[in-house]
């Protein structure tokens, strides 16, 4: 085949052009207990009838029910269904066989996000959500240690205990989580906004920020500095839930579907990341389903809170859509996967999972 040919196919095979393009930017993104069950079948139909969970059940059903789960799960998430589901590719329904699973056996935050960023679990040192500083090296860590990443790697979360996973102390790392402000020099005047407005809407937790601030943060830090690593952790869905309000819950995945959707389209508006970029996006652990209560909880004596799910779109990502066929992945094989698509070997002296072939 002639080279003349050969870009003629290409152009016209985009999906197979961006799947052969390496990555240079990485942006991972995590949705704190956000279930599989929702992302890949949409509201569910008991919770969603339940007046012990949902304030106003007309309301609710009217904004997120369908007859189907096709049906549901576009509407629930329209950017993951429209478009990450075209260009992208979606693992972890159960109901095909197809599973992604936790590694550790506590089954909640801090180790799930110690697997999703060190690459393997600790079980032994990592045991609760206390703030203490990771003695994992995270794949942030390592990236910002690269020479052509030095200083391009930052971090963003809703959780108040992310300065300790992400351990800025050892890594040096820039990370605005809990209720931090934007501090670095020549602040915006969105950012100086976005401080005045954290101190005047009261948060319903005491740890965990509202998502739409640790969004923006991430945002205006991105138009500003341009790192080419990024780490965004939304959090309501998680306390939403243990709250027991599936309505929340809901609007919560609803919103960040639309933050996730803002954030691609801005990457492909700029030239330093259109088509250059990954997204990859997963969650820290899954939730219950029996009884129908223990939706609103996790860990080792839930069943079936080790079930999460995994999704990736961008540069170096063969549009497959939903996966349907039967495979296992775990969490612990984010890490590496983040850093293979920027040609960077990330094992943790053989403790790290492998990283997972996109581009198939």
């Amino acid at each position: 085949m002639n080279r003349f040919v050969l870009v003629c196919v290409l152009a016209l095979l985009p999906g197979l052009a961006q799947a052969q393009t390496k990555a240079e930017n990485i942006i991972l993104i995590t949705l704190d207990g956000m279930r599989w069950q929702e992302v890949f079948s949409g509201a569910d139909s008991l919770l969603i009838n339940s007046k012990d969970y949902v304030e106003d059940v007309t309301g609710l059903n009217q904004q997120f029910w369908k007859p189907t789960a096709t049906a549901r799960r576009q509407t629930l998430m329209p950017f993951f269904w429209s478009v990450v589901a075209k260009q992208g590719v979606l693992f972890g329904n159960r109901s095909l066989g197809n599973y992604v699973n936790c590694t550790n056996t506590m089954w909640f935050s801090y180790p799930g996000y110690n697997e999703i960023l060190s690459g393997y679990a600790d079980d032994a040192r990592i045991s609760s959500n206390d703030k203490f500083p990771n003695p994992n090296e995270t794949v942030l860590e390592f990236l910002n240690k690269q020479n052509n990443y030095k200083g391009k790697v930052a971090a963003f979360g809703s959780w108040d205990v992310f300065p300790f996973i992400i351990n800025e102390a050892r890594s040096g790392l820039p990370v605005n989580a809990g209720f931090r402000t934007a501090t670095q020099p020549k602040l915006s005047d969105r950012e100086k906004f976005l401080n005045q407005l954290q101190t005047e809407i009261p948060s319903p937790w005491g740890s965990v920020r509202l998502d739409a601030f640790t969004h923006h943060y991430a945002l205006e830090y991105m138009k500003k500095y341009k790192p080419n690593v990024v780490y965004i952790a939304y959090g309501e869905t998680d306390d939403f839930a243990h709250n027991g309000k599936y309505d929340a819950y809901l609007k919560s995945a609803f919103q960040t579907d639309q933050f996730i959707k803002a954030i691609w389209e801005w990457v492909q508006g700029e030239p330093q990341y259109r088509n250059k970029t990954t997204i990859l996006i997963t969650t820290d652990h899954g939730r219950g389903t029996i009884p129908l209560n223990e939706w609103r909880d996790h860990g080792s004596k839930v069943k079936g809170a080790d079930e999460i799910w995994f999704a990736a779109i961008g540069a170096g990502v063969t549009p497959q859509g939903e996966v349907k066929t039967a495979g296992q992945l775990y969490q612990n094989q984010v890490a590496a996967t983040a850093a293979a698509l920027l040609g960077k070997t990330f094992s943790q002296q053989g403790k790290a999972g492998a990283p997972i072939n996109l581009a198939k």
